[in-house]
C-alpha cells in the first residue's frame, strides 16, 4: 500500500519550542509567539521540498553587473489555514512565500460526540475564477485524529489542486499514519513532533491542548 511523504522535524530549535509549547503556565501571548516561531522554522522545510527556482530574466546589481534572476517556481500556489488555529501560522508562512501567493481560509470544527470534521466556511472560488493552483500549502497546528485533516485535504482536492503540503506542529501517531494511508498521491506531511497516544475526546496526549483555545484564550 503506498503511503503520502511523512517529513518529522528533527531541528533542535523546533523540538525545544514544542517543548516550550506544552507548557500549561503559557499565557495566550506566548502561545502565539511559539506557534509562530515553530511555523517559520517549519515553513523553511515545507518551502524547500516543494519549491525550486528559475532563471527567467536578467536584472542588475547596483555595480552595474548583470546576472539571472532567480524566482520562485511554481509560481501559482495558495495557503490554507485551517480556521481558527491555523491562523496562528499564517504570517509565518506568508513570510516566505511569493507575494502572489493566495489565500485561501477554510472552517472546519470537530463535532463533540463522533470526532467528525464538520464543514461550516468556504469561500474558495470557483476555479475558472482563480485559475489553476499548482501547490497549496494547508496550515493547521494539530493532527489529532486525522478526520479535519482528510476534510481539508479533500476540499481542496475538489477543487482541482494536484499538489498540496499539508503543515502541522503537532500529530499523533494514528493521526499522520491515516492522512497519509487516505490521500497516498498528491499529498506531503511536514510534522513538526509526534505524540503516540489519544485520549478518548480525541485529544493528543500529552500533546498542547486546543491550540485554539490557548491562542485565543477561550475555553477555559
Amino acid at each position: 500500500m503506498s503511503v503520502s511523504p511523512v517529513s518529522v522535524s528533527t531541528h533542535p530549535v523546533v523540538i525545544s519550542k514544542i517543548s516550550e509549547l506544552r507548557s500549561t503556565e503559557n499565557n495566550a501571548k506566548t502561545v502565539r509567539l511559539l506557534i509562530s516561531e515553530i511555523s517559520t522554522l517549519l515553513a523553511y522545510e515545507a518551502t524547500n521540498k516543494s519549491l525550486q527556482v528559475e532563471s527567467l530574466v536578467k536584472s542588475e546589481t547596483p555595480i552595474g553587473a548583470s546576472y539571472d534572476l532567480q524566482s520562485i517556481t511554481p509560481t501559482r500556489l495558495c495557503l490554507v489555514p485551517v480556521l481558527r488555529s491555523g491562523l496562528g501560522m499564517t504570517e509565518s508562512f506568508l513570510s516566505l512565500l511569493p507575494s502572489t501567493t493566495e489565500v485561501h481560509h477554510l472552517g472546519l470544527f470537530r463535532e463533540e460526540n463522533t470526532l467528525s470534521a464538520v464543514e461550516y466556511y468556504n469561500k474558495l472560488p470557483h476555479p475558472k475564477e482563480s485559475g489553476h493552483i499548482d501547490t497549496a500549502f494547508i496550515v493547521d497546528p494539530i493532527i489529532a485524529t486525522g478526520n479535519t485533516a482528510c476534510a481539508a485535504i479533500q476540499i481542496m482536492k475538489e477543487w482541482g489542486v494536484k499538489k498540496i503540503v499539508f503543515t502541522c506542529v503537532l500529530a499523533s501517531r494514528a493521526g499522520i499514519e491515516r492522512v497519509s494511508k487516505e490521500w497516498p498521491a498528491g499529498v506531503s506531511l511536514i510534522v513538526g513532533c509526534v505524540d503516540d497516544k489519544l485520549n478518548e475526546k480525541g485529544y493528543i496526549v500529552p500533546g498542547v491542548g486546543d491550540v485554539g483555545d490557548r491562542l485565543n484564550e477561550t475555553g477555559y
